[in-house]
């Protein structure tokens, strides 16, 4: 039994509410018809080459991304560029893509919450909130029920996320934090404000040099997981939400998707 995909977009509004997003980002439903039906949907994190031909050769539906696509305003669609070419593949098996990005980011079911749950932090709040909603935006942070070594953390975190190889960090594997912080993705940007919020670690998926250098300056941990890691783990669980919802659905999140950078 098929359910519509305007049905599946208010749903997928309702865990990430658009308002949420940032003003600079593209979201919710980018490409297809919201009265069509859908019986096939995948998630993943970045819709690429592998997504659309899996999309393809599966007959998905519908794509729910966490990156949007298209992000910025095209004047053209042509295969003559890379997002041209997987919209216009995508236009040709009549796939939709439905993206949240930012407003997942800062959702109560969203990414960072998700994190939050699986640290098993108490007292929850954002790091960078807006005014008078102190769970919902951007980041998350909280208290551990007892302190831990910040390698220890960060080891947890590069499990549950599946990363490949030794995992970066800013800090002393040994010192004992109880308050930590979770931004996904590029989130070195959040170690000033995570650092106000008292935070004493930040996982993160990457941040640059002189991020790193700003949080050992400032005595604070930093944990880099990867990009593709920190936020891939969250498309996985947000495939095993619909298909709760919908089980007459086929639902699945991308098994060709991969983080393009490999350890060596």
């Amino acid at each position: 039994m098929s359910v519509s995909l305007e049905s599946v977009c208010g749903w997928l509004a309702e865990i990430a509410p658009l308002g949420l997003a940032e003003s600079w980002d593209n979201v919710g439903l980018l490409l297809g018809d919201p009265n069509r039906s859908v019986e096939r949907v995948m998630t993943c994190l970045t819709v690429t080459d592998s997504v659309v031909d899996e999309a393809v050769q599966e007959r998905v539906d519908l794509i729910v991304s966490h990156h949007p696509i298209p992000f910025r305003p095209l004047s053209q669609i042509t295969s003559d560029t890379l997002t041209g070419r997987w919209l216009w593949s995508l236009c040709g098996s009549q796939t939709a893509v439905y993206s949240a990005h930012t407003a997942f980011d800062s959702a109560s079911e969203g990414i960072n919450q998700t994190w939050a749950e699986s640290l098993e932090l108490r007292n929850v709040q954002s790091i960078l909130p807006p005014e008078g909603a102190a769970t919902l935006g951007s980041g998350r942070y909280g208290d551990l029920p007892a302190p831990q070594p910040v390698g220890e953390i960060v080891r947890r975190c590069a499990r549950q996320a599946a990363s490949p190889g030794p995992v970066r960090m800013v800090g002393t594997p040994d010192s004992a934090v109880t308050r930590v912080g979770f931004a996904c993705g590029s989130g070195g940007s959040f170690v000033s404000a995570a650092h106000r919020a008292g935070c004493q670690l930040l996982i993160t998926g990457e941040a640059t040099f002189h991020q790193c250098l700003e949080a050992e300056a400032l005595g604070m941990g930093l944990g880099l997981l990867g990009h593709y890691q920190s936020e891939r783990f969250a498309m996985e669980i947000l495939a095993e939400k619909m298909a709760a919802n919908w089980p007459q659905l086929s639902i699945w999140p991308s098994r060709r998707e991969s983080d393009p950078i490999v350890q060596l």
